[in-house]
């Protein structure tokens, strides 16, 4: 049945109201709930602030790195420290290494840009902190819905936003209505907040429907592949952090990789690939397997143990790639609109420096009586503040890799390093993106094969193992959340022309091609196994994957990551 069919049989669907609703329950969502009940306690006022989350907790979903810079949580919570926010082990030590296959070059100190340099910051679980906020937000007086996805927008006659609708819950595989079947709830508000993370499903029609990308670049991914280790105590180096450029990527693929000793012998270690990579031979997921057995690597990990596997697309196009953060009726915040600062690899601190920003100017515009228009105000502080003026420093940085890893090299130093000793606050020179990522996949037989080890099962591992670690689950019974426009397009184009890229760019093994009993192939899609890395919706090249909301609570359940 369709959604409007199910709607007239059902209906209608029950209606909540919230001064303001924030769909994702991350660092920037969580962030713009607890700003709004400060600035309402701090006033004497009854504000209502709803968050959802379409993961069984928040964190559940959250996937990073992640080195933490505290200066946005020091703004929110001055007193982080005694309230026992999970920063506990300080980054002592940086390493930046430029791989050979069996070689290594590290940059000297003196020569790293500030971009690399980590004095002050953490090692995080940033799902550890994401748990923590989320107590802080619900003793705040938030309302927190955890295992309800957000899975259609709401809009008002005049066109702004009203707020979101959940997902139906019990439905078959054949998208009729099971036994179980329940109606989703809608949540209405007078300015919703969109925190989804990068390549958020609603996002992405907001900005559609709204022109937000109007007159920018096309936004930029990267896919990031992520294992925690427990590591021989004697191996373990607590507070360094390592980051490499290099082996195993060719000189015009854009791409590295980080590996972090936290507290307890644990190593936090993963690899970032740009989704604008061309030879649909690559595989982001062996790429990773493959850097782990390098000399400089394995000497970390050898005679320790995996115990978590997780994957998620990043923004990573920066300052000239923003979209609007505003509309009619909401904002976007954090990775939802693209504030990850990529040289830095660091995304939270923005996260939550943009969610602080969004909930000012809503709160003003609550208290003065207005609803449904366009925060105006968000934007303008967001263009005053200390974050933009960090943006504007990094705004070529993903652009220079299209012009080969040694130039991109070279630049940054001058961008980074050189320009700031001069006194200059940003580049007085702009490289813009042409295109979106899926656009620059060449055919496959353009592209030289590329031929990976296979795992050993110490160091180097498959797919389905991986994704085992993930704690990953969806109710099988439900209609697959990863749609085809048109299923003759996997067979007719992907697989003829660029030999399948899917069975590669999705790290989990959702999508293979089998063949029928008459021998022909066909794509299968396992839905089950998906960690809801948005890769797929980004690289595809004909853009015919669609991934929307599965029923609340499915996917990955990550710990510690």
């Amino acid at each position: 049945m369709t959604p409007q069919a199910l709607l007239e049989q059902y209906g209608p669907r029950e209606a909540m109201e919230f001064d303001v609703l924030v769909v994702g329950a991350g660092p920037g969502g969580l962030a713009t709930a607890i700003r709004l009940k400060q600035l309402a306690s701090a006033q004497g006022r009854e504000l209502s602030v709803c968050v959802l989350e379409k993961g069984s907790e928040p964190g559940a979903h959250i996937l990073s790195g992640a080195i933490m810079d505290p200066g946005a949580l020091t703004e929110l919570f001055p007193d982080w420290r005694e309230r026992g926010a999970p920063l506990t082990q300080a980054v002592t030590a940086d390493e930046f290494l430029f791989l050979s296959e069996t070689g290594a070059r590290a940059t000297p100190d003196a020569l790293l840009p500030d971009c690399f340099r980590n004095h002050g910051n953490y090692i995080v679980s940033l799902g550890n902190v994401v748990r923590w906020l989320g107590q802080q937000a619900e003793a705040a007086g938030v309302e927190i819905f955890p295992g309800f996805a957000a899975a259609e927008v709401l809009y008002n006659e005049d066109g702004s936003v009203k707020g979101v609708a959940t997902g139906n819950q019990g439905l078959g595989k054949d998208g009729q209505p099971t036994g179980h079947f329940q109606l989703g709830m809608e949540l209405h508000a007078k300015y919703t907040v969109f925190a989804e993370g990068a390549r958020g499903h609603l996002g992405k029609q907001l900005i559609e429907r709204f022109r937000l990308d109007a007159g920018r670049d096309p936004q930029s991914y990267g896919i990031g592949l992520k294992e925690l280790w427990e590591v021989d105590p004697a191996r373990h180096r607590p507070g360094l952090v390592v980051h490499t450029a290099g082996w195993p990527l060719d000189d015009s693929t854009y791409g590295g990789s980080f590996l972090y000793h936290l507290d307890n012998h644990q190593v936090a270690l993963g690899f970032v690939v740009g989704l604008d990579y061309a030879n649909p031979w690559l595989s982001p997921f062996e790429e990773f397997q493959r850097w782990k057995t390098h000399p400089r690597i394995r000497t970390h990990l050898e005679g320790g143990k995996r115990i978590g596997y997780g994957a998620r697309a990043i923004t990573a196009g920066g300052l000239l790639s923003l979209p609007k953060l505003v509309f009619p009726g909401g904002a976007l915040v954090g990775c939802e609109a693209g504030t990850l600062n990529a040289s830095r690899i660091k995304g939270s601190h923005a996260a939550i420096k943009t969610g602080m920003l969004a909930a000012e100017a809503a709160f003003e515009a609550v208290v003065a009586g207005r609803q449904h228009d366009e925060l105006v105000a968000y934007p303008t502080a967001f263009e005053a503040s200390w974050l933009h003026t960090e943006l504007r420093q990094a705004k070529n940085f993903k652009q220079w890799f299209k012009k080969g890893r040694t130039t991109a090299t070279l630049m940054t130093g001058i961008e980074q390093w050189l320009l700031p000793k001069l006194g200059m606050r940003e580049p007085p020179w702009t490289l813009h993106r042409e295109k979106a990522d899926h656009l620059y996949l060449k055919p496959a037989a353009q592209c030289p094969q590329i031929a990976y080890p296979r795992p050993d099962g110490q160091l180097s591992f498959d797919r389905l193992s991986s994704v085992f670690i993930s704690n990953t689950n969806h109710e099988e019974q439900q209609p697959a959340h990863l749609t085809l426009r048109d299923a003759s397009v996997p067979v007719a184009t992907n697989l003829a022309l660029y030999a399948g890229p899917e069975s590669r760019y999705c790290p989990a093994g959702v999508y293979e091609y089998v063949k029928t009993d008459a021998g022909a192939d066909r794509l299968q899609i396992n839905a089950q196994n998906c960690v809801h890395c948005k890769t797929c919706d980004i690289k595809d090249p004909t853009q015919n994957i669609v991934w929307v909301t599965p029923e609340g609570g499915g996917g990955p359940n990550y710990a510690g990551m």
